[in-house]
């Protein structure tokens, strides 16, 4: 095992299963990000909005801060999510029922961001 690897699994022996939620949720979020960095990069080309090209970024980066257990992941998916809120109003307005279709999933997973603070803090 590599110094950075050891490092890794001393601190999820440490956190516990807090280290372990984190590891799953950032593996989660980079596979998420790339499926929307490839989905929006080929709307891109298509000539559509650039939004899941920059969410599935930022989501991407978010997944790999938190398997490095860098406090950087709840800025960068913060940063992200309220992006995702600005890109909802700007398409749908403040019509609500269709903001939730745009919103709970991104909201869903900022909670999980946000519950890995302690973990991430350690």
């Amino acid at each position: 095992m590599t110094t950075r690897d050891e490092a890794l699994h001393s601190r999820d022996r440490r956190s516990g299963g807090g280290g372990i939620a984190a590891s799953i949720l950032g593996w989660l979020c980079i596979l998420l990000g790339l499926v929307l960095l490839v989905g929006g990069i080929w709307l891109i080309s298509l000539g559509g909005s650039w939004y899941y090209a920059l969410a599935g970024l930022g989501l991407g980066l978010t997944g790999l801060l938190l398997n490095w257990r860098n406090m950087a992941a709840v800025w960068v998916y913060l940063l992200t999510w309220l992006g995702t809120l600005g890109w909802a109003w700007w398409e749908v307005g403040p019509d609500w029922w269709a903001q939730v279709p745009r919103l709970v999933a991104p909201t869903v997973i900022l909670v999980f961001v946000l519950l890995c603070i302690p973990v991430l803090r350690r």
